[in-house]
């Protein structure tokens, strides 16, 4: 057994996500460069887990893999209790687009729209209707406390409210996983702490599973799981107990809002997240 191998316990929840035995390497001219080597380890569900190693030890490379962006060359990923090296390409895709979230380090928003547009987006090419498109829309934008900004384009957002807007494109269609390659790095420690705090929030309200690739200590201290690469192996995973009874650094998480409490931080009625359960396909 490796230093990512785990047995699995009868009384534990599923896995998010499980790689197996997975092996990746790139072609770069006649030269084979190995990325990722004899990797065992699984994803707990509805935590925050970090990837955690130096420039070059595989991190996004295992992202990319959990995310179905990627296939290995060897071994098995299960995502959402699918296997999915079994997929077709046509397949992998309408699975990443249906149970993956995606939080990049540049946003990766869409410039000409607005913020509703860009989280209403994955919804249109779900082909929700309208009427239960704008309502998840708008509870969404409220969730991250954007609600009043749902007709700025991106140029009148600061950083740390692209980044939120992100987040809500990212939960848009309920997804099982969302992954996060370096969120908070072009912010600064203010905002991104501030970020990390919604995130650790959402993961918590809406029992999300979240896996970060990052060096922020914030989010590095906030991390349920820690799974710890070198040169494409697996070192070690550390796991907190009981991660329900657990809270961040810092006391207990309260949603921020640009340094003002959003509505449902403290009281008031809470926003009503049933949406979240909508299937997002016709039928």
């Amino acid at each position: 057994m490796t230093a990512g191998s785990e047995a699995q316990t009868a009384d534990s929840p599923l896995p998010v996500a499980v790689l197996s035995n997975v092996e990746k390497s790139y072609q770069m001219d006649a030269v084979t460069v190995p990325v990722l080597r004899d990797i065992d380890v699984s994803i707990r569900p509805a935590l925050f887990t970090v990837l955690l190693g130096p420039s070059g030890s595989g991190k996004t490379t295992l992202l990319n893999l959990l995310g179905c962006l990627d296939r290995p060359d060897k071994g098995k990923v299960t995502v959402a209790g699918t296997a999915v090296n079994t997929l077709t390409d046509d397949e992998l895709s309408d699975f990443r687009s249906e149970n993956i979230g995606f939080v990049f380090q540049s946003f990766n928003l869409i410039p000409v729209l607005t913020a509703f547009e860009n989280v209403e987006y994955p919804l249109i090419l779900a082909g929700m209707d309208p009427d239960r498109r704008q309502r998840r829309v708008k509870r969404l934008l409220e969730a991250v406390g954007l609600a009043d900004r749902a007709d700025n384009r991106l140029g009148q957002l600061s950083g740390g409210q692209r980044q939120r807007v992100a987040i809500a494109r990212a939960l848009a269609r309920k997804p099982k996983l969302v992954i996060a390659d370096e969120p908070t790095a072009n912010l600064d420690s203010q905002t991104g702490a501030a970020i990390i705090a919604l995130m650790r929030w959402m993961q918590q309200n809406f029992k999300i599973s979240f896996i970060f690739s990052s060096h922020d200590n914030g989010l590095i201290k906030a991390a349920d799981d820690l799974i710890v690469l070198r040169d494409g192996v697996i070192q070690s995973v550390r796991r907190k107990p009981d991660p329900d009874k657990l809270q961040t650094p810092g006391g207990p998480i309260e949603p921020p809002v640009d340094g003002e409490p959003a509505p449902w931080a403290e009281g008031g009625d809470e926003t009503d997240f049933a949406f979240l359960y909508d299937t997002t396909r016709p039928g």
